[in-house]
């Protein structure tokens, strides 16, 4: 069977986007009515760690209701916030980290705007730290915010050299 060089790129990009780790909402809550369209709110969704078994990542972030909202034209608000913990019993796969990674990114806008999630080692703690922030295309935004998870003592983090 041949596919044409367009399918081959569309599967190709769903199995990288296959290789990042996924969202899962948690909760919301309303922060603004919005009488036509759903209303502005925070939602807090859960992102596991896809190269670090048992932890978790908890990032809440503004959502923009309304009609652009709900036809996906909205630009969400550029603060977020995250929580990482040890969710399980931590392990690496086998695989050494990369120093810094993005974890995890997601569209905030039609176009322009991701809120990102990078995981950074801190080898000399034996600690992962994640920071999530957005980014445009033209110009980001300094606002971030910044967690970090121990590893237990004896579980060393194979980092890539």
């Amino acid at each position: 069977m041949k596919m044409n060089p367009l399918t081959l790129a569309a599967l190709a990009l769903f199995v990288t986007a296959c290789g990042f780790a996924s969202s899962e909402e948690i909760g919301a809550v309303d922060t603004v009515f919005k009488f036509i369209g759903p209303d502005h709110k925070i939602v807090v969704e859960a992102y596991d760690d896809p190269k670090v078994t048992g932890v978790t990542c908890y990032v809440s972030r503004a959502k923009t209701g309304g009609i652009k909202g709900a036809l996906g034209l909205a630009e969400d608000k550029a603060e977020a916030s995250i929580a990482c913990r040890q969710t399980g019993v931590i392990s690496f796969g086998g695989k050494p980290l990369d120093q810094q990674e993005e974890m995890y990114s997601e569209r905030i806008s039609l176009v322009f705007k991701k809120l990102r999630v990078v995981r950074m080692v801190d080898a000399k703690r034996n600690t992962l730290v994640y920071l999530t922030y957005s980014d445009r295309l033209i110009e980001g935004s300094p606002q971030n915010s910044v967690t970090a998870v121990p590893v237990p003592a004896g579980t060393v983090i194979p980092v890539a050299k």
